[in-house]
C-alpha cells in the first residue's frame, strides 16, 4: 500500500508544474494514512468505539510517538503539517525538477523516499499503538 502510493508520489513529482507534486502527496496521504490506521483498527471511528480508558491510552501513546494521526480524523490540514515536517525534501525536490531530465529523476526519488517514509513511520506508530493495548504491562520491580 505504501509502495503503490510512494510510486504515484514519484510519478507526479514528475510533472513540471510546480506544486502539482505537493497537492498530489496531500490527496495520497489524505487517503493512505487512514487506510493504514483502519488496518490496525486505529481509524477515528474505531477508537470513538473502545471503552474511553483505552481510547484515551490509544490517544496518550500516539502523541508520545509525535503521531497526530491514529485515531484522529485525517484532514488536508494534519497532511499538509506533516508534509511541512518533511519540508527541506520537498523543497529540494520541487528545485530539482527545473534541471533537465536528471531533475526530474532526483525529485520523483525524493518524492517516492518523503512518501515511503512517512507511510512506513505511520506503520510503525500503528502497530507499537496497537502491541502496547494487546500487551499487559510487564510488571515493575516495586512490586516484589
Amino acid at each position: 500500500m505504501v509502495t503503490k502510493r510512494s510510486l504515484m508520489s514519484a510519478g507526479a513529482a514528475v510533472v513540471p508544474v510546480p506544486g502539482a507534486d505537493v497537492v498530489a502527496d496531500v490527496g495520497l496521504l489524505s487517503n493512505l494514512l487512514p487506510a493504514i490506521s483502519t488496518r490496525f483498527q486505529l481509524d477515528e471511528a474505531q477508537v470513538n468505539k473502545l471503552e474511553p480508558r483505552l481510547g484515551q491510552q490509544v490517544l496518550v501513546m500516539a502523541s508520545s510517538l509525535g503521531n497526530n494521526v491514529i485515531g484522529r480524523m485525517v484532514t488536508r490540514k494534519v497532511v499538509t503539517a506533516l508534509l511541512k515536517r518533511m519540508g527541506v525534501r520537498i523543497a529540494t525536490g520541487s528545485m530539482a525538477k527545473f534541471v533537465p531530465f536528471i531533475g526530474s529523476a532526483v525529485a520523483a526519488t525524493i518524492s517516492f523516499g518523503a512518501m515511503k517514509a512517512i507511510g512506513n513511520g505511520h506503520i510503525d506508530d500503528c502497530y507499537r499503538t496497537a502491541r502496547a493495548l494487546i500487551e499487559p504491562p510487564l510488571p515493575s520491580h516495586h512490586n516484589r
